[in-house]
């Protein structure tokens, strides 16, 4: 049913990526990519978001930040965000993406997943463990 999997945040550099290469590592049978819907378009992982996700065994090696786009909306079967405002925002992308649309946080809390764009290691730190939660009740749910 959700064998394409799309995971969005703002720059597709922290959360997304983050979130896209757990997926990936908890569901091998499921398509899973991200997107931002204020992309870095073209931008690796950022580092401390790659040494933190390293640190936990989970390599963003290859990633390349890419703008979320209607047709991306149409192509996945569910878009997980970090934040309810991301909700609305792929919304206003893709209007007819909002039933496909959940909080990546839906099954443990449904809280905002915080950004930890040029914040400290912890923020990086906390940000994982919360995207990691989230992944890991998705495969739980989806595996």
């Amino acid at each position: 049913m959700f064998d394409k999997i799309l995971v969005v945040c703002v720059g597709n550099i922290c959360r997304s990526p983050t979130g896209e290469f757990l997926l990936k590592s908890l569901l091998k049978n499921k398509q899973v990519a991200s997107a931002g819907v204020g992309a870095l378009v073209g931008k690796p992982a950022d580092a401390l978001a790659s040494q933190v996700a390293l640190e936990h065994g989970v390599s963003l090696e290859g990633h390349q930040a890419q703008q979320l786009t209607a047709d991306l909306c149409h192509e996945y079967d569910l878009i997980l965000v970090m934040e309810q405002g991301h909700v609305e925002a792929v919304t206003n992308i893709a209007p007819e993406a909002r039933g496909k649309t959940m909080l990546l946080s839906r099954w443990v809390g449904q809280e905002d997943i915080p950004d930890p764009y040029r914040q400290s290691k912890e923020a990086f730190e906390h940000a994982f463990k919360m995207i990691e939660e989230g992944a890991m009740s998705w495969a739980k749910k989806l595996g």
